[in-house]
């Protein structure tokens, strides 16, 4: 990737998991003509692609100094769950302008990630990475007891992934095989529940959860513990990256946003007059802080009033025995939906007994009547053995 920036025009970036029958489309909104890969990726055969170039996996010295002739431009692909994915336009000016004014640690660095360096959180740490140490992606499919004793070895110091990605890792056992300075939650809403989680395998580390988005950039992280984010920092002035909240959901304006869509959704890049990007994210403020709710496209509509899953998911997860769960729609000839949660259940730890699971739905039923309004509160609470994360390391979340 950095070989080629300053040398190609235009650079799309392709995870693993992107479906081969959405390739022909996003390397003609793209107006691809080469194509690098590994031996054998289906983008090989595509049409209208006449330069196609395999990557060696050794590293050798180029036969003569590089040149700039282009300034390059990085498109990433939306993670979306259904339909095609958007390409969105970034620089690498915009991709590193989170590193602006970073300054190297005194001691070696060595990252760890969950994500794909392919899609955006992944891209941020890879680029974190280069300029301040070195890097140890995982493999796509591989254990995580395998990652962590790998990246063990390697002498990590910080990692990240998103909140399900952390959660998998504390329900393997082999949390404790890693020692980090620094543990970073992004991608998802980072609830109380895996914070404290966290907090208690790594009381040496930083625990800091961010907001970004592959179209508003880097928005902030947070390092206080807490869920949420300060109030304070909606509207501060001379921020760097300014956060604003209006019709409910937050917007940034940075230097890091991406520059628009291409192709057949570049009218559709919604950017305020004052420049700043609509994240899609709905937030609420709460006693000096604001709480993420929800995405708007997540809403369950309960005989017309609004639900958000995370909100609910916040409440389950902060029961000492509850690793991870998910809230969705049910269809209900009454309502129009009724609200169900999965639940996936902590190991038991020497000395503690976990109570029964029909005890246990009980008793986050009682939960959820105590902390949510009477139409938010699930029809049902199942105990299940795991739940499905995407390959972006985020909650597959159904269709009611």
């Amino acid at each position: 990737m950095l070989e080629l920036d300053g040398v190609a025009a235009r650079m799309v970036l392709c995870p693993a998991d992107l479906a081969p029958q959405h390739l022909p489309s996003v390397a003609r909104n793209a107006a691809a003509d080469a194509c690098v890969g590994d031996a054998g990726d289906a983008a090989a055969a595509l049409d209208g692609v006449g330069v196609r170039a395999e990557v060696d996996p050794r590293l050798t010295a180029a036969p003569e100094p590089r040149s700039r002739s282009h300034e390059t431009e990085w498109v990433l692909l939306t993670s979306g769950t259904t339909g095609a994915p958007k390409l969105v336009r970034h620089s690498l000016e915009t991709l590193t302008n989170a590193l602006t004014g970073v300054r190297p640690d005194t001691e070696p660095v060595v990252w760890g990630t969950f994500y794909d360096i392919r899609r955006y959180g992944g891209l941020q740490i890879f680029l974190r990475a280069v300029y301040l140490g070195s890097l140890v992606p995982a493999d796509p499919g591989e254990p995580v007891p395998a990652f962590l004793a790998r990246a063990r070895a390697a002498g990590l110091t910080h990692i990240s992934g998103t909140p399900s990605h952390w959660r998998k890792v504390l329900m393997s056992g082999a949390a404790a095989t890693i020692a980090p300075r620094y543990v970073r939650l992004s991608g998802e809403i980072a609830d109380q529940g895996v914070l404290d989680a966290l907090r208690a395998a790594y009381p040496q580390a930083i625990v800091a959860h961010a907001f970004a988005s592959t179209e508003a950039g880097v928005a902030f992280e947070v390092r206080d513990g807490l869920a949420g984010f300060p109030a304070s920092l909606i509207d501060a002035p001379g921020a760097k990256v300014h956060l604003s909240v209006s019709g409910g959901t937050l917007h940034v304006r940075s230097g890091g946003g991406a520059h628009g869509y291409l192709g057949a959704d570049a009218a559709s890049f919604a950017r305020g007059s004052d420049g700043a990007i609509d994240t899609g994210d709905f937030v609420a403020e709460r006693a000096g802080r604001y709480h993420f709710l929800g995405r708007q496209g997540g809403i369950i509509n309960v005989g017309g009033l609004k639900v958000y899953p995370e909100e609910i998911e916040a409440v389950i997860n902060s029961h000492p025995w509850v690793r991870m769960s998910l809230v969705r729609a049910k269809r209900n000839p009454i309502t129009g939906a009724v609200v169900i949660a999965e639940v996936v259940l902590a190991d038991e730890a020497p000395g503690a007994t976990r109570p029964a699971p029909e005890e246990l739905s009980r008793d986050l039923m009682r939960s959820c009547r105590q902390s949510l309004a009477a139409y938010k509160v699930p029809a049902t609470i199942r105990i299940v053995p795991g739940l499905e994360v995407s390959a972006s390391g985020k909650l597959v979340r159904p269709n009611a």
